[in-house]
């Protein structure tokens, strides 16, 4: 399936996402407008102009270099939540997400990317993550590995940390989205780990894990924009991830929670660490 998007195609796509950012993130980036940032579903989930304008163009984009193709992006989606239903029965679909981090990239804070996936028949076949700043992108080809590469073709292969315990684990535990009493009972044994960390950034915290710069990450919201990127990236790269129950992660899934860990043996140690009665 992964055969649709040769290497060409892979850096097609990035150059797309890559060209967005410079010309509707950059420059909008720490000289927003109040005007310019607005809230959807609450006061935690904001939108600005880079983020639609964006988007625009990277939906564009795609669907003139693969006509026919079905794009759902997360500011589409938000105004026409039904855009979900059309990514099982595609042929081919993307999924992106223009700004990830968009409260970081509003507080002027460098931290924020661009993110991709495509999907064939609802199957996650590539991904990108696009670091605006560091102007280099993570990509992953189903079967083929992960990598980051740079604008003149300098590429570093990812892999993600080797196991360790889990009181030596650093990970990105994102708990705000988690109901009770699991909330209570996964912040409170956050001090099992070595280390948590938060970003605020998917994005980023992806990239950090399949290069082998943290050792595990937990999600409970599950839309697909956010979640099918990094979690073709971390496999690629060499990791193991599942939801909450054990079950496999699909990018139909919004719910659920995820857990993402070098081997399935780190994962069941760090589900019943954070999650286990």
């Amino acid at each position: 399936m992964s055969r649709r998007f040769d290497l060409a195609a892979m850096a097609d796509v990035a150059a797309l996402l890559r060209a967005a950012t410079r010309a509707e993130i950059l420059p909008r980036f720490r000289r927003l407008t109040t005007e310019a940032v607005r809230t959807k579903s609450g006061p935690l989930d904001l939108v600005t102009d880079a983020d639609e304008a964006a988007e625009r163009m990277i939906t564009a984009g795609l669907l003139a270099r693969f006509p026919g193709c079905v794009v759902v992006g997360e500011e589409a989606c938000a105004a026409e939540p039904a855009l979900l239903t059309q990514l099982a029965g595609a042929e081919l679909s993307f999924v992106v997400d223009p700004v990830d981090g968009t409260a970081n990239f509003a507080a002027g804070l460098p931290l924020f990317g661009c993110m991709a996936a495509a999907m064939v028949r609802g199957e996650i076949v590539a991904s990108w993550i696009h670091d605006p700043l560091g102007d280099d992108t993570a990509m992953a080809l189903r079967g083929e590995g992960a990598w980051i590469e740079a604008p003149d073709g300098h590429r570093r292969d990812l892999r993600v940390a080797a196991p360790v315990p889990v009181n030596r684990m650093v990970a990105a535990v994102s708990w705000s989205w988690l109901a009770e009493p699991l909330r209570s009972r996964v912040t409170s044994r956050l001090p099992r780990l070595a280390a948590s960390v938060g970003f605020r950034c998917a994005a980023h915290e992806y990239r950090m894990v399949a290069g082998g710069h943290a050792h595990a990450l937990l999600y409970n919201k599950l839309m697909p924009w956010d979640h099918a990127p990094g979690w073709l990236l971390h496999r690629e790269a060499g990791g193991h991830a599942a939801r909450f129950d054990g079950s496999a992660y699909g990018p139909h899934l919004t719910s659920g929670g995820l857990i993402m860990a070098p081997d399935r043996d780190s994962w069941e140690a760090l589900r019943e660490a954070l999650l286990g009665e």
